[in-house]
């Protein structure tokens, strides 16, 4: 993978309680030993472009709720256009990623999610990843190769935790399998789910970073998605 390093509501009940069902049942990590370790990973390409500005502010919650918990690394990954796949340094500062991701321009292309779960493979291998997050609206690759990469990022225990943008049956599917696989969790979304959004992605840092007991932590102070999740912790 080529790298920088110069630079509905959610849909139903029911679907976003089977998201923190997931959740609830990953190993619990201990919290507080070093850093979490997040991989960021987004969809650049055109469909996305009405969207991206969102993301480039939602994303800040995730450094600002796991600070207290000892700090977060976060490095983005996008993909867009030609075959082109790009990662960033690690940051812990969320206005810096935030200036990464505004330079950042949607271009038309396919999808290249294999290359997003590879790439997150190769530096758990570096060191520990904690977790994976995509957010995407749409898959146009090799079903079987794509979950073989995600059953690999499974084995080394790096769950994949995905928000589906608009209602694309078949990228419904391939992120459902690619969040069983690697024992994370499948959302969707839309444009007027936004503050969900944001807490469901700060919660999975403050996983990240915290563990399942910083998650409930999170959850008693957090909106009601949140609380469903820690209301379910420990069942």
């Amino acid at each position: 993978m080529p790298t920088e390093r110069p630079v509905q509501d959610v849909s139903t009940r029911s679907e976003v309680d089977a998201f923190l069902d997931a959740v609830r049942a990953m190993p619990a990590r201990p919290g507080g030993s070093r850093r979490g370790r997040l991989v960021f990973a987004l969809d650049a390409t055109a469909s996305r472009r009405p969207t991206w500005d969102r993301a480039c502010h939602i994303q800040a919650a995730m450094f600002h709720e796991t600070a207290a918990l000892g700090g977060l690394d976060v490095q983005l990954v996008f993909y867009r256009g030609f075959r082109e796949c790009k990662s960033s340094k690690w940051y812990s500062d969320p206005d810096a990623l935030g200036r990464v991701m505004t330079r950042v321009d949607c271009l038309g292309g396919q999808t290249q999610i294999a290359k997003v779960l590879n790439h997150a493979k190769a530096e758990t291998g570096r060191r520990k990843v904690d977790a994976l997050i995509f957010v995407g609206d749409a898959f146009e690759e090799d079903i079987d190769a794509v979950c073989h990469a995600a059953g690999e990022l499974g084995v080394l225990g790096v769950p994949v935790f995905v928000f589906h943008e608009g209602g694309d049956p078949i990228a419904g599917d391939a992120f459902r399998q690619i969040a069983r696989l690697t024992r994370g969790a499948y959302c969707p979304f839309d444009l007027s789910s936004a503050d969900r959004l944001k807490d469901l992605l700060a919660a999975v840092a403050v996983y990240a970073t915290g563990g399942r007991k910083a998650l409930a932590d999170f959850g008693a102070k957090r909106g009601e998605a949140v609380k469903l999740l820690t209301n379910q912790l420990g069942r």
